[in-house]
């Protein structure tokens, strides 16, 4: 409506009142324009049900001792906590998600305190790594504490209080044999959570049952705590027993031991000192991150240089006891079982390591099963006839799946 269209006011009519402004537009046909610069962000949406009150839940109710008695409780192996995520388990081999709200710094750092003295937390904040254990009443707890792109986080491994035996572990009778050697090296090896320390300790528990030895262990950290029955038993921890690996190992040679166990041998000063030690008159134990028999002893090798390698080939095939490669599999009960790659130093294959000749040591450990010896697929596939897993299992979990597929269907 123009102006010249308005009605005209009555004669004796106050006056109008002041005009306002016109109304802005709509927001829907208006861009609003940018905020200026130090505006504060609008509230954010709450967070859904699970997340919400997540550090008071988390800090008050929620302690990390009830989380790691839940996962021993279940059987579980592993607890996973870090900010931002909620707590997880390790139920036999798969990550398992829990109800539990999100974890919040306050919330993480609270759980810290129940098991870090205030210069270790402060020690984490600085260098962002923390290895180390505690133990419970009814299990002990291996530790690993790490910074993440969403904050800090854990992962804390449960080693059961009770060392099982190698019979209760379903483990090869040709384990107990080895453990009667006075001197040499052996090794147990696979990957990460493959249960190495749990074989290990069962052998450490059988020659403490059976032989008056003197055992001196160098961990990191320790995980199975031995008694001492018929053997002496002392275990160091690297880091707090002691400062390296390397200068542990050397220092035992003067501690009267019989037996040394090496929780790693992550460099080649340590598998030199422990090369040393199994030929001066010692039994030699240890752990590799290797996936079989056979490539154990060409990690030992790559360790060197190519000039040093002929002296430690012929101290490797002087020295080796035995290589067992191990592997976990989920078993049809809902369980797990170990399987193995096992080597036996006999003198076939001493003669084999001499020359260099690796490709026929793996030829030749299928066929030395009376010695002991036998490959992944071989164990695999005695616990798929026992009806312990599946044709499936077998198959995953088998390093060569042709071979693997053949012996299923009995070509093999």
């Amino acid at each position: 409506m123009t102006e010249s269209q308005r009605p005209s006011a009555p004669p004796n009519a106050p006056p109008p009142p002041p005009r306002r402004p016109a109304p802005a537009p709509s927001a829907a046909k208006q861009t609003p324009a940018p905020p200026p610069l130090g505006h504060r962000a609008a509230t954010p949406p709450p967070m859904p049900t699970s997340a919400a009150g997540a550090g008071t839940k988390a800090s008050s109710g929620l302690t990390l001792q009830k989380l790691i008695r839940e996962a021993y409780d279940k059987g579980f192996s592993d607890v996973h906590l870090g900010v931002g995520e909620p707590p997880r388990f390790r139920n036999r081999g798969e990550i398992e998600r829990t109800e539990y709200p999100i974890t919040t710094e306050p919330a993480f750092y609270s759980w810290l305190e129940e098991i870090l003295k205030p210069d270790e937390i402060q020690r984490f904040k600085q260098t962002l790594d923390f290895d180390g254990a505690a133990q419970y009443d009814f299990a002990r707890v291996r530790i690993n504490i790490f910074d993440s792109l969403r904050g800090p986080a854990m992962v804390l491994r449960l080693i059961p209080v009770k060392i099982l035996t190698m019979d209760q572990l379903g483990l090869p009778s040709v384990l107990r044999d080895i453990c009667h050697y006075h001197k040499g090296l052996i090794l147990v090896t696979g990957p990460t959570g493959s249960g190495k320390s749990t074989t290990l300790a069962a052998m450490i528990d059988y020659i403490n049952d059976e032989m008056p030895r003197n055992i001196i262990t160098i961990e990191d950290p320790i995980e199975f705590v031995h008694q001492s029955r018929r053997a002496l038993i002392k275990q160091r921890e690297v880091g707090l027993h002691t400062l390296k690996f390397g200068a542990a190992l050397k220092a035992s040679l003067r501690e009267d031991p019989d037996i040394i166990l090496v929780g790693e041998m992550r460099d080649q000063e340590t598998v030199g000192t422990a090369l040393k030690a199994a030929q001066t008159g010692h039994l030699v134990l240890g752990t590799l991150h290797t996936n079989s028999a056979v490539k154990t002893v060409e990690r030992i090798l790559n360790l060197f240089e190519p000039e040093q390698q002929a002296p430690v080939r012929v101290a490797i095939a002087e020295s080796l006891v035995a290589v067992v490669a191990q592997g976990l599999c989920r078993t049809t009960d809902g369980k797990r079982a170990a399987f193995h790659d096992i080597m036996i130093n006999t003198d076939a294959i001493k003669d084999y390591i001499l020359r260099g000749k690796l490709d026929e040591v793996e030829a030749l450990i299928p066929k030395c099963t009376f010695d002991g010896m036998c490959t992944m697929n071989q164990s695999l596939y005695a616990l798929y006839e026992a009806g312990r897993i599946t044709e499936e299992t077998a198959l995953e979990m088998s390093p060569k799946q042709n071979e693997m597929a053949q012996m299923l269907r009995g070509r093999v």
